[in-house]
């Protein structure tokens, strides 16, 4: 968030990337045009359908033959992880690529192509790779190419094995948008980058089903360290999501990957600008935004963010008085919500510990809007109190989730500057994204701090609020 004296154009506003909120914002119901996942799927111990299991997650033990292979190969293990992933790859899109497209048959990629970003460059898509950390797929030669040397070791070291197969099937739905005639010179990147993703969440929905010979992954950490992953490489928060290498804000992407994850790659492939556009939530900064939309976790913001929370839920009544004095009920901190006394009670100090962006790998900040929607989520316990529904279990905390995102987005900056309000800013919906793949979520917690098991379910219960409001909230998790 960050404190504004004007609201940017409404041009600019077909999206909200996660990172910060900013003070200003005409409430009234919001609707975000988009295709969100039949609620009845979210199960607060279940992704996309599958039990939430916490097994192995990675190569399995015993492979078939790895039949791809790759210029200029070192024959390492990354080399081979990422060979294993593009055979199988070429197996599973084998079968669902002719179900996908009628009358078309999948070729695999002409050529695939292994360097070392630190070492000798080689020349690839009219590229010398000296230098450049990353994996790409390039339509005019029809190849695949993966930096061995920085990128590899960097996904494998801080997320697992399966963030290097994530971007190798990401670029396979690269591919796979060349060779069913999808991608050409009039597609915007950011439509490409998000089919890709999802493409990449259909490929994941079959390895999480057991039928991958080569990989397997649990649906609780395993998945949640891919949906990490595509918070890793995530755009910069204030990128323009017409800008000509715009990929996504973590919430985008994520949401990419759940709708492949989820219904399969035929939803995938009916992805189009129309449809990106009615859901997108990436901004860039407005003019006049400080401290690139991140706003200091003190006394003074938080009765911000409180107001736009009464005025939000002002139907359910004034809301709870704010008590600074230190979490005074219950066990969770940094922000708990004490029912007998109808207060809202937190750590300021704890609080900007977590609202603090990091600077580095290993930081334990996550920034503001991480803050300020731990509050956000006490703050949905009392409404939910209000309305007489549970406030312990796992449905409390799909509910509460649901709400903070129906605050959310509630808080677009679509409409004439109002001084004391708050809206939302580049980075901030990513943030909350980050929160929610946190072992002991609070926006995904009930009254005692129980969240909900599966990260996925955490992911999508926000996104439904944010989408769909908090009507749709208090209706269909009203158990």
């Amino acid at each position: 968030m960050a404190s504004s004296s004007r609201t940017p154009s409404p041009a600019r506003i077909v999206a909200a990337l996660v990172v910060g909120l900013v003070v200003l914002v005409a409430c009234g119901h919001r609707e975000v045009v988009g295709t969100a996942s039949a609620l009845e799927r979210i199960s607060p111990d279940e992704a996309a359908g599958l039990p939430i299991t916490s097994g192995p997650s990675g190569p399995r033990a015993s492979t078939p033959p790895i039949r791809a292979t790759a210029l200029n190969s070192d024959g390492g293990p990354l080399d081979q992880l990422a060979l294993a992933a593009v055979t199988d790859l070429y197996d599973y899109w084998e079968v669902e690529f002719p179900a996908t497209f009628p009358g078309l048959t999948f070729e695999p990629v002409a050529t695939l192509l292994s360097y070392d970003a630190n070492g000798q460059g080689v020349l690839v898509c009219g590229m010398d790779t000296t230098g450049v950390p990353n994996a790409f797929y390039c339509p005019s030669d029809d190849s695949i190419a993966w930096d061995r040397g920085v990128l590899l070791p960097e996904l494998r070291n801080t997320f697992s094995e399966m963030a290097v197969v994530t971007v190798i099937a990401h670029e396979m739905g690269h591919a796979v948008q060349y060779k069913a005639g999808q991608m050409g010179p009039a597609m915007p990147t950011i439509l490409a980058e998000q089919q890709a993703d999802c493409y990449a969440g259909a490929y994941f929905r079959y390895v999480a089903d057991g039928e991958s010979p080569f990989f397997e992954i649990s649906t609780g950490e395993g998945l949640n360290a891919i949906l990490a992953t595509l918070f890793f490489i995530r755009d910069q928060a204030g990128t323009d999501y017409l800008a000509p290498r715009a990929h996504g804000s973590a919430f985008d992407r994520v949401s990419a990957f759940t709708f492949g994850f989820t219904d399969g790659p035929s939803r995938c492939a009916e992805m189009d600008i129309e449809e990106l556009e009615g859901r997108i939530t990436q901004l860039e900064f407005a003019e006049g935004d400080a401290n690139s939309g991140e706003l200091p976790i003190v006394e003074e913001n938080v009765e911000h963010v409180a107001g736009s929370l009464r005025e939000v839920f002002a139907r359910f009544g004034d809301g709870p008085a704010l008590d600074y004095q230190g979490v005074s009920c219950g066990n969770t901190a940094p922000v708990a919500f004490c029912e007998a006394e109808d207060v809202i009670s937190l750590d300021l100090a704890a609080l900007q510990v977590i609202g603090t962006a990091p600077r580095r790998q290993g930081d334990s900040g996550i920034g503001d809007f991480a803050a300020f929607a731990e509050i956000a989520s006490r703050y949905a316990l009392w409404v939910q109190a209000r309305q007489g529904l549970p406030l312990r279990g796992d449905e409390a905390g799909l509910r509460t989730a649901c709400l903070v995102g129906a605050w959310a987005g509630e808080l677009l900056p679509d409409g004439a500057p109002r001084p004391g309000r708050v809206r939302i800013s580049p980075g901030d919906l990513d943030e909350a994204i980050a929160e929610l793949l946190t072992e002991g979520s609070l926006i995904a917690a009930d009254i005692d701090g129980e969240s909900i098991p599966a990260g996925f379910a955490r992911v999508e219960s926000l996104r439904i609020g944010f989408e769909d409001g908090m009507d749709t909230c208090l209706d269909e998790f009203s158990g």
